[in-house]
């Protein structure tokens, strides 16, 4: 008896999380899905289903390092403009709507494999639609082009997908096996993915049309984030518009060939600005990339994902609370 009433207790502490995470926008709860999940493993715990120390043994600190490590450096190659320089891939030189599909497929795949899903969908959703946009193009296959690979792809790593870190944790499995062992099912889903996609009628225009138009790329949304890269773009835009004005004013009222003092200072400080963007980029993806190696040859996936993230942090040079919140934001959205 005592295990039924267990199992029934257990069942409507469990209905009530389920509602309130998947539907949040409850009339009669309007909670949300984090604390909806929150009210429910407190309900487990009040009902006796489980005690307090095995709530707190069941909080896996290995798998709360990782993903938080991850987001973290996903958040900082977001500001480093490698998404930027994704979705450019997908405009250029573009033959029409069908490529620019197995585009989308393409490069969601590898980011979303790598930088998480979630993401990857939601930086890449931007310049999907921009693009759509641009040409008259109707959006939707596209945006199921780039959820759909996204989600099959992620599951080839323990780092693309949050489930998989428990596979992980619980399994003790190698990033490397975990990797040899799903890419080839990864693969032929998004195989798979392609011929649904290219045998529906899903373009209103001719692909004729689509290819005599130039695709241009589209521009990343700006983040207000206070980091060093927005400083110092900023700072190179204002030096450039100084510059500029500089050398108009000198050939005006100067003879030529003579560039002003103030205008050749100037010109110094945009080229010092841009090499230190060009020098911080370079080492953020260096960090990323020291950090899938280090994964594929077998570290600690927590303590590597975490050290990264520090040492991304560190090179930042700037107070790292936007980053953070950024992160928990995120993480909570997870839950």
């Amino acid at each position: 008896m005592a295990i039924l009433v267990k199992v029934i207790l257990g069942s409507i502490s469990f209905v009530i999380f389920w509602v309130l995470a998947v539907l949040p926008s409850v009339p009669f709860l309007p909670i949300g899905s984090t604390a909806g999940s929150l009210l429910g493993a407190m309900l487990m715990v009040i009902f006796q289903v489980i005690t307090a120390d095995e709530a707190y043994e069941a909080i896996n600190l290995p798998i709360l390092g990782l993903l938080f490590g991850t987001m973290v450096v996903s958040t900082y190659l977001e500001k480093a403009d490698a998404f930027k320089y994704l979705g450019r891939l997908l405009s250029w030189k573009c033959r029409g709507a069908k490529d620019l599909i197995c585009r989308i497929c393409l490069i969601s795949a590898i980011s979303s494999a790598f930088f998480t899903n979630d993401t990857s969908c939601m930086v890449l959703t931007e310049f999907v639609l921009k693009i759509a946009k641009q040409h008259k193009l109707p959006p939707h296959p596209f945006l199921l082009a780039l959820a759909s690979s996204a989600n099959i792809v992620s599951s080839a790593t323990l780092i693309g997908n949050p489930q998989n870190l428990v596979i992980a944790a619980q399994s003790n499995i190698s990033f490397g096996d975990f990797l040899l062992g799903m890419l080839p099912a990864a693969i032929v889903g998004v195989f798979v993915l392609l011929l649904m996609l290219g045998h529906k009628n899903y373009y209103v225009v001719a692909e004729d049309d689509v290819r005599s138009h130039q695709f241009l790329p589209a521009t990343m949304p700006q983040f207000n984030n206070g980091n060093m890269h927005d400083s110092l773009t900023a700072a190179v835009n204002s030096s450039y518009v100084v510059t500029l004005r500089s050398l108009v004013h000198s050939s005006e009222s100067e003879r030529p060939g003579v560039i002003p003092n103030g205008a050749l200072e100037s010109t110094r400080t945009t080229t010092s600005l841009r090499w230190k963007m060009i020098f911080w980029k370079s080492c953020v993806y260096l960090i990323t990339i020291g950090m899938l190696i280090s994964l594929l040859m077998g570290e600690n996936m927590s303590w590597t994902s975490i050290t990264a993230a520090l040492a991304l942090m560190v090179l930042d040079f700037k107070d790292a609370q936007p980053c953070l919140e950024k992160v928990i934001s995120a993480c909570l959205k997870l839950h």
